[in-house]
């Protein structure tokens, strides 16, 4: 609800249409199928906008969600090998490694060793040197072939970005079209009714909005 006596208003085109008395701003915008939208309620007077409401509250959310796919931390993924892997079982390897790295991942390989392959760390070396060479393209060693216990590893990082950021540009768009005046208010306007004349909608009764959502008054 918006208890402020007045506010700047903005029409559903992003309009000017300056300081009047919050009654009547709420009358404009029931009048077009609207709600009344506190958008700035920190400036002095606060800004309203004529809304659909529901579809504003839609695109905020959709905004968040997208914000947090974008904030997703880059995963550190591990590609297991053994010193007697098969030719088509280390290319099954190679390519989930790549599928890792093109999604912006960092990646441990390992070589584990058993019984008396211990005693031949270099196969293990040779092995972690060839396979960081296939993956040249998308990933760059960060830490060279390390022996520890009975395994070695490298460690590779990414060259690509995480994929969640190639949508970043849509959600600057999505305040316009949660401003967008709604299809079917227009009509309802211009179009001729038999007598009598329909009475006025009343309004509807004030939202209380929750913690972090804009004020708004029902239409």
């Amino acid at each position: 609800m918006i208890r402020i006596p007045q506010v700047r208003v903005i029409d559903e085109e992003g309009n000017q249409l300056g300081v009047m008395p919050t009654p009547k701003a709420l009358e404009m915008a029931q009048e077009r199928g609207l709600d009344l939208v506190e958008v700035a309620p920190m400036a002095a007077p606060p800004v309203a906008r004529f809304l659909d409401f529901g579809q504003y509250k839609y695109e905020l959310t959709k905004r968040e969600k997208e914000a947090k796919r974008r904030q997703r931390s880059v995963t550190f993924k591990e590609v297991r090998l053994s010193p007697k892997i098969g030719i088509g079982d280390f290319e099954t390897k190679l390519h989930r490694a790549v599928e890792f790295l093109e999604d912006g991942d960092r990646i441990k390989v390992t070589v584990r060793f058993r019984g008396r392959e211990l005693t031949h760390p270099e196969l293990g070396r040779r092995m972690l040197e060839r396979f960081a060479d296939q993956v040249k393209e998308h990933g760059v060693i960060e830490r060279p072939p390390i022996l520890e216990g009975k395994s070695m590893f490298i460690t590779l990082a990414s060259t690509h970005k995480p994929k969640t950021d190639a949508p970043a540009a849509a959600p600057a768009a999505a305040p316009d079209v949660a401003a967008a005046p709604n299809p079917a208010a227009a009509p309802a306007a211009t179009a001729p009714t038999p007598a009598p004349a329909p009475t006025p909608r009343p309004a509807a009764a004030p939202v209380e909005p929750t913690a972090g959502e804009p004020a708004v008054s029902g239409g």
